[in-house]
């Protein structure tokens, strides 16, 4: 067991700080903290996310900016006044959205991945400065830190990948904003980073889980807690099923395969790093903070798991075929990867059989267009449009009749834990 830090993260999504109440229930949280040390990771603030997309696809496109910049700006000081805070606290706030206005002045550039890169990181950014500036002003041993002056990564931009030696030898930034012996709090933004040629990068959407993971890693800390409008990690998403279920705890084992197959609760890259330190997660209610939540740790056995549902809708299944009617052999394999790949189609589920290879896929007709084109000439492609994934880990056959009544079943695949079935609604 390695030596853990004095340290705790805290991630905070973009419910958890969508408006005034919101951020003062995060203030709330600090001051239970017992720890001495807390690292908090916020996301942008409410849904200021999708705003900024929609900021940089005018940008790109050449397309006014002005008025989405003042609905940007007018949020957050809507937000800023109903706390209360002074003006002096909020220059650095003003100051990075003076940046993005300057930034919307210029030329986006043909290249549209790192454009976005450019813009839609001020979400973090602002959010992070104003609710550093709340916590100040609140008289709670505050200090705002940069994260892209910790996490380092390549220049695959909106989908960054960690440069984790390089990332590493940032640790001691992080480390030298606390005091031995003193309670404190420092603030940082989850989901950017910089390239390892000084831009600012993304680690792709959802991506703040992953970063509070891959500060957890560096800093050796005790655990991370991810703060949800959830009370803990469920069976299923209550949007698509009744009855849910809260799972009490999980191993790191477990949470891979739900992450893997699309379990919505935890960013896919999150598990890793933590389970390599065996640092321990916590997924609880930032509404209800005495529920104890979700535990997933090492260690953590469960004998008899409750079924766990995921589901995903509006899926493309594609059946790829030789025009010769040979077998599908290696080099078939590669052809089709590689279609996929420049296609920029991530497979979801796959399947082969003698001369056919089956695909389940989310629906985007651009991307199937482009993945038919590159796959015409040699390759006979048929595809059943609205269809629908169901995983269900930890299945019984009962559970298995009733999610597929009134329903025709296209593609199974069967396993001792995990039944994968793609769904199509008969008539």
């Amino acid at each position: 067991m390695r030596k853990r830090s004095n340290m705790i993260v805290y991630k905070f999504g973009g419910a958890s700080v969508k408006d005034a109440d919101a951020v003062k229930n995060v203030a709330k949280i600090l001051g239970e903290a017992q720890d001495e040390h807390v690292l908090l990771v916020q996301s942008a603030m409410g849904k200021m996310t999708n705003h900024l997309e929609e900021i940089w696809r005018a940008w790109i496109v050449g397309e006014p900016t002005d008025d989405l910049l003042n609905e940007f700006r007018s949020f957050h000081h809507a937000i800023a006044e109903s706390l209360g805070i002074p003006a002096e606290l909020l220059i650095p706030v003003d100051e990075l959205i003076n940046e993005l206005g300057e930034t919307l002045q210029g030329d986006p550039g043909q290249n549209t991945a790192l454009s976005y890169d450019r813009v839609v990181p001020f979400g973090e950014l602002v959010g992070t400065r104003l609710v550093a500036a709340y916590l100040e002003h609140q008289e709670l041993p505050i200090e705002w830190l940069d994260v892209r002056n910790v996490i380092v990564t390549d220049s695959s931009h909106r989908s960054a990948n960690v440069d984790w030696e390089r990332s590493k030898q940032n640790a001691d930034v992080v480390a030298a904003h606390y005091e031995e012996g003193v309670r404190k709090f420092v603030l940082t933004q989850g989901f950017i980073g910089k390239s390892n040629v000084g831009n600012t990068s993304t680690l792709g959407r959802e991506g703040s889980d992953y970063t509070g993971a891959i500060l957890a890693f560096l800093t050796n800390a005790r655990s991370l807690t991810i703060w949800k409008d959830v009370p803990g990690m469920l069976n299923a998403d209550p949007k698509w099923f009744n009855n849910t279920v809260e799972v009490k705890a999980l191993s790191f084992r477990e949470a891979i395969e739900l992450s893997y197959y699309g379990a919505s609760v935890i960013h896919p890259k999150t598990i890793k790093p933590l389970q390599n330190k065996e640092i321990p997660l916590y997924v609880k209610s930032f509404v209800n903070t005495d529920h104890p939540g979700t535990t997933i740790a090492a260690g953590t056995e469960v004998k008899h798991y409750v079924p766990m549902y995921i589901f995903k809708p509006d899926q493309v299944l594609i059946s790829i075929s030789p025009r010769d009617f040979s077998f599908i052999v290696e080099a078939n394999l590669r052809d089709i990867f590689e279609a996929l790949t420049s296609s920029g189609i991530s497979v979801n589920l796959m399947q082969n059989s003698a001369i056919s290879f089956s695909v389940c896929v989310d629906r985007d007709e651009q991307k199937f267009e482009r993945f038919r084109e590159l796959m015409q000439m040699n390759y006979q492609i048929r595809y059943n449009e609205s269809v629908e994934l169901l995983t269900i880990r930890h299945y019984d056959e009962k559970t298995v009749d009733q999610l597929t009544d009134g329903k025709e079943v296209l593609l199974q695949q069967k396993s001792r834990h995990t039944l994968r079935m793609v769904l199509r609604q008969n008539g």
